[in-house]
């Protein structure tokens, strides 16, 4: 089963929202945490929005990237540009990408689109790590 870190700066809201959304529709097929360049807490935002689909991201919490070993991990996702900052480790894994999407929490009107996006990526995500064609 790819283990996946989902990074943010903060690891308050777009990543939470991907974790939330991997453990609900990749459970069973891949195993999922999420970190941030430093940690915070969960924004109410992201936890409102994520509810108002069904999908309960309270119990969460934000976790900072330097808690983790890279070796643990299969896949990394950066969710907001902050690869760059990623320390090497973290970027050489089987699997990294960088979605560099839009920060709700300058603007908590889009909490609901960046939901959306996030959503659709990790759909595919999950899809790409657990293709009969990715190594084990």
């Amino acid at each position: 089963m790819k283990r996946v870190m989902f990074v943010c700066k903060k690891n308050s809201s777009r990543s939470q929202m991907a974790e939330g959304f991997a453990k609900t529709l990749g459970a069973g097929k891949i195993e999922v945490t999420s970190s941030g360049l430093e940690a915070s807490s969960v924004r109410p935002e992201a936890i409102a929005t994520m509810k108002a689909i069904g999908i309960d991201i309270s119990d969460q919490t934000s976790n900072a990237l330097s808690e983790f070993q890279p070796e643990n991990f299969d896949a990394v996702i950066s969710l907001c540009g902050c690869g760059v900052n990623l320390p090497p480790e973290w970027l050489t894994r089987e699997h990294f990408d960088d979605w560099q999407l839009d920060d709700p929490a300058e603007q908590p009107e889009i909490f609901p689109r960046v939901r959306d996006e996030v959503k659709e990526r990790v759909e595919g995500l999950i899809a790409q790590l657990t293709s009969a064609t990715m190594p084990a």
